[in-house]
């Protein structure tokens, strides 16, 4: 009998019976909640023994078939030893901080569901809720009513779609004939601390690379208006043609918030669209005491927010917002006739940049229903308040604060006498007790220290008050070393 036979059961191995399949479900269950605790008091940094583990990843070849049992204990023991883990509460690294566990839950609903959210015909359900999500957080930032938007894999998917939308309002042309529809380059506007994934976004929209126009910062981390303004002009003159400024709500280095208001002012002067990159600091609306420092991102165009930041679900969870849902359908329209149907105001694949689309939305709806917007005020406002206590023990010890954020990130110098930045940083991470990173701010390497873990807690600054003193002494960086 061939092997292709459809009267042949299913493949046992990638389609196990419901017994197999209960008694590894309760194997994940436990052991990766162990893995966590362990996570959590070890190294943050990987462990792993790179040459060994090359050796092991060689010899699963794929010719012969392994068991699960055999199989799941080793991909968490090469996860667990193996990657920087942001879920350690002290990384203090990037933004992407420990997903909340309504959020792993989430992901674990639509995983077993699998939905296609291409269009609300083939996953109604799962379609209105992320829409309701978005319509939720949109009315959050303070746009109008009738915004909309939809969930993306990222920060650069929210603001490559941000470049599409106000290309295509700006020049009815763009949609058919793209940057030649312009009769002088296009041209847009960021920060030079803004996110530099919007230089790649100036190349894959077709604009090129040159588009993207960095403005000075005023010496605080934040865009200079008046130099906006001043290249706005100039560039006008000479030929080019400005379509978008884009004011960043939290910057990548030192967690700055651009002049929202006066960027605001600028763009509705001159016919510009406004985006605000709130990626990480987006947040902030969460709270209360805190959206203040966000006043004018409501008269944006359109806002980046990404729930997989702070936020806190699992990776690949951005979210556009706009005020103008109708644009959407107008840049990603398209008709086939293999779809069930062709909706622009709710089918996500000709209103986004997808087309096949994961069950995103769940894991900030499970979260937002779960914690409700004051869960997630406290949420937000405790790693602003811890990120106050930090500073105020760096302080004491002679450390020179750089930045002054509103939000839960410090840029901090070493203090005098002590080795650079850089040295400092290698020696905090060689002993493996917390992740920071170096970053350039104002033209100077800084320690840069960012806290959006949830369950982060005093004795986690502590830890890392402790490190960064210890690195600070004039020893070789061999005392530092892991298991030294």
């Amino acid at each position: 009998m061939s092997s292709s036979d459809p009267s042949l059961p299913p493949v046992a191995s990638l389609f196990p019976p419901h017994a197999d399949r209960v008694r590894w479900d309760d194997y994940l269950t436990r052991e990766l909640l162990c893995a966590n605790e362990r996570i959590a008091s070890g190294s943050v940094v990987p462990t792993i023994d790179m040459p060994a583990f090359r050796a092991e990843l060689a010899a699963l070849d794929f010719e012969a078939p392994r068991p699960l049992d055999e199989l799941l204990p080793w991909t968490i023991r090469q996860l667990e030893r193996g990657v920087v883990h942001m879920t350690n509460p002290r990384y203090f690294g990037l933004f992407n901080p420990a997903p909340s566990f309504p959020s792993l839950c989430g992901d674990r609903v639509a995983s077993v569901f699998n939905p296609q959210l291409a269009t609300a015909t083939t996953s109604p359900a799962a379609v209105e809720i992320d829409a309701h999500v978005i319509r939720a957080v949109a009315r959050r930032a303070g746009l109008p009513p009738e915004s909309n938007g939809h969930f993306t894999t990222g920060g650069s998917e929210a603001n490559y779609t941000a470049v599409l939308c106000a290309l295509t309002r700006t020049n009815d042309r763009f949609a058919t004939e793209g940057a030649r529809s312009f009769s002088g380059q296009p041209v847009f506007y960021i920060s030079r601390e803004s996110h530099l994934a919007w230089v790649k976004i100036g190349h894959q929209s077709g604009i090129g690379r040159s588009a993207v126009r960095q403005v000075p910062t005023d010496g605080t981390g934040r865009m200079d208006a008046d130099a906006l303004e001043r290249m706005l002009d100039e560039d006008r003159g000479h030929g080019r043609e400005p379509f978008l400024i884009v004011a960043t709500a939290g910057t990548t280095n030192a967690g700055m918030i651009d002049p929202l208001d006066r960027c605001a002012d600028l763009a509705q002067a001159r016919g510009l669209w406004l985006h605000v990159d709130a990626a990480w600091g987006g947040a902030a609306v969460a709270s209360d005491r805190l959206r203040g420092v966000l006043a004018g991102i409501g008269r944006a165009d359109s806002v980046t927010i990404d729930a997989h930041k702070w936020l806190a679900t699992t990776m690949g969870c951005g979210m556009f917002l706009t005020r103008d849902p109708g644009i959407l359908s107008k840049t990603f329209q398209v008709s086939t006739g293999f779809m069930p149907s062709n909706s622009a105001t709710v089918d996500p694949y000709v209103t986004t940049a997808q087309w096949s689309r994961r069950f995103l939305g769940v894991r900030l709806f499970l979260s937002l229903a779960a914690a409700g917007w004051a869960g997630y005020a406290q949420h937000v406002e405790r790693s602003v308040d811890l990120i106050a206590d930090l500073r105020a023990l760096l302080d004491e010890r002679g450390w020179h604060i750089a930045n002054d954020s509103s939000l839960a990130v410090l840029c901090v110098e070493p203090p005098p006498g002590a080795p650079d930045a850089r040295t400092i940083a290698n020696r905090v991470l060689a002993s493996g007790r917390a992740w920071i990173a170096v970053a350039r701010y104002e033209g100077r390497d800084v320690i840069r220290i960012c806290l959006t873990h949830g369950e982060a807690a005093l004795d986690d600054i502590r830890e890392l008050v402790d490190a960064l003193t210890m690195s600070c002494s004039p020893v070789s960086d061999e005392i530092h070393a892991v298991g030294a």
